[in-house]
């Protein structure tokens, strides 16, 4: 069961409002509440979702050690227990068995009516909805006036790392991960790197290639080195040591923005390692293109980079742990980037508000020219044809219905060109869909810029389809009405429409269907008289208690009809 959309109510929160005057008795003192329910039943379990304070006042018998076992079982978040006029005290053996079971027990007053308390909860829960919606929104304005700022990647990244209280970085795609994860040259033995982020400082992009192309001299000794990111700065020593004369806090954000303009670095073929030289392991993090925020231990970097390989639009764009109270997360990003995040702590709205930072550095680390995809993105919205501005594809339009983040589905899906209207988006992407949470698709097969709107008329139709049959995803298929249908189910119905027909009356109405009811023709193409398919007609008719001149009765049959036929003789190839 899914967790319900609205933020939880912390417990502490209803023992602090006088009015409901409620008193902690047994249990922890600390619970989240989704919901408020109220019951009398010995067992209310089966009717619980988890997560409920669960109101009584004792009218069912029973053992306490039981109940409270169930309740705990259910994932009851608190039990609240109202005195009198059935009890005039909570029993000692409800606290005691709340206490072994660390389910939290409060003592609910005469005045205080159940109905009280529940909309107590639900005004706390809206409450912390419109806290939640402000804060994102807030966000979203305030990633999106990043975005138009001179150096939008660092931007993004530190507005981002500012709302959420941690770190956000962007890594490279996961062949040039791969590329930094080979052999590098090992720091010597008690020497102490202060690093600042993750990245490079100084040297040109050229400077990098050779970096990364050439084992790096091993430090000496005690050397302290005051490196950029994991692993040494760009250029030859002599430009590492004026790059540490005249930089105090590098800006990795200049060479990071001409990197994602350039695109990822072609695969190296490796080099030979020196005497020095040792293998990264496989946990060896990723080297962003740009951070921000306070970097985490180096044992989050490793979750992160773990994460990041794990994440890919199209398939699993997202990706979270939690390792020593920091939540880490990875939101796939348009061009096989990933964007990572490490928080000490995980609030509503957070991963709604890391989603629209990921639509954002798509955006921004776009390989097709800004020009061409705001062209694109215009003509779509205009219902004019994109073909001239869009690449060769193929292209899949994916229709979709839901309550979700429109963006936040794009950036899933891999694409900027979408269409919001309502709950209704339509997308544009060159990659091929998966099933998303929250919302129903449906999806167009692969064509070219100038059958888009064939294509969309297919989307539309699967789109019909997924709500139909209440699936999160319906791809348009080629083949008639038959392969819209379960193999398995359509003969089932077959089966079960013409079951009261004896095999002669089958061969008889299929023959006068395909010979559009006339009697002669029908006659002559089964070699009997016309009065005996007159007498064979009627009894099928009565057999099926329908009208065999209503079109659609017609038209059923003849579908089953052909099911059965082409199941049972397939066509030899």
């Amino acid at each position: 069961m899914e967790a319900p959309p609205t933020p939880p109510v912390p417990l502490g929160a209803l023992l602090r409002d006088r009015e409901l005057g409620l008193a902690h008795l047994a249990g922890p003192a600390g619970a989240e509440v989704h919901g408020v329910h109220a019951s009398e039943m010995a067992d209310p379990s089966p009717y619980l979702l988890g997560g409920e304070l669960l109101l009584t006042a004792g009218t069912a018998p029973g053992d306490a050690e039981a109940y409270v076992a169930r309740l705990a079982g259910a994932g009851v978040a608190a039990l609240g227990f109202g005195v009198a006029p059935v009890h005039e005290q909570v029993p000692a053996g409800l606290a005691e068995a709340c206490d072994r079971y660390g389910l939290p027990l409060l003592e609910v007053p005469p005045g205080t009516p159940f109905t009280a308390v529940a909309r107590t909860v639900w005004r706390l829960m809206a409450e912390a909805r419109t806290r939640e919606l402000r804060r994102v929104t807030e966000a979203q304005q305030s990633l999106a006036a990043a975005a138009a700022r001179p150096d939008p990647v660092r931007s993004v990244l530190s507005r981002l790392a500012a709302t959420l209280t941690g770190w956000a970085a962007l890594l490279p795609p996961q062949a040039e991960r791969a590329t930094q994860a080979e052999p590098s040259t090992a720091a010597a033995p008690n020497s102490r790197s202060q690093s600042v982020g993750w990245g490079h400082a100084g040297g040109s992009p050229q400077d990098e290639r050779a970096t990364r192309a050439e084992p790096p001299t091993a430090a000496a000794p005690n050397s302290r080195s005051q490196s950029v990111g994991w692993g040494h700065a760009g250029g030859s020593p002599q430009d590492e040591r004026a790059t540490r004369a005249e930089l105090t806090q590098p800006d990795p954000s200049a060479r990071a923005e001409e990197t994602l303009r350039r695109g990822p670095t072609p695969p190296r073929t490796p080099t030979a390692p020196g005497p020095a030289a040792t293998t990264a392991t496989p946990a060896t993090p990723a080297e962003p293109f740009a951070a921000a925020g306070p970097a985490p231990a180096p044992d989050a970097l490793a979750a992160l980079s773990a994460l990041a390989r794990r994440v890919a639009p199209g398939t699993v764009t997202t990706a979270t742990d939690t390792l020593g109270g920091t939540h880490l997360a990875a939101y796939a990003v348009g061009g096989g980037h990933v964007l990572a995040l490490a928080t000490p702590a995980r609030a509503p709205g957070d991963h709604t508000i890391a989603s629209v930072a990921a639509v954002l550095l798509t955006l921004l680390t776009a390989h097709r020219p800004a020009r061409t995809e705001a062209a694109a993105l215009t003509r779509l919205l205009l219902d004019r044809d994109p073909a001239s501005a869009l690449p060769p594809g193929p292209w899949h339009v994916v229709l979709a219905h839901g309550s979700g983040d429109p963006q936040a589905l794009a950036a899933a899906l891999g694409t900027v060109l979408l269409d919001a209207r309502g709950d209704s988006v339509r997308l544009l992407t060159d990659r091929e869909p998966g099933p998303q949470p929250g919302w129903r698709l449906g999806v167009s097969a692969p064509a070219a810029p100038a059958e888009l709107p064939t294509a969309e008329a297919q989307a539309r139709r699967a789109l019909r389809r997924a709500e139909a049959a209440r699936t999160a995803l319906a791809r348009h298929t080629d083949g008639g009405l038959g392969t819209l249908l379960d193999p398995a189910e359509a003969r089932a119905h077959a089966e079960a429409l013409l079951g009261p027909l004896s095999p002669a009356l089958r061969e008889t109405l299929r023959a006068w269907l395909a010979h559009h009811g006339s009697w002669d023709r029908t006659a002559t193409a089964l070699s009997v008289h016309r009065n005996t398919v007159r007498q064979r007609i009627a009894r099928a008719a009565a057999l099926l208690a329908t009208d065999l001149d209503d079109p659609d009765t017609r038209m059923e049959l003849w579908f089953a009809l052909r099911t059965l036929d082409t199941q049972d003789n397939p066509p030899v190839t």
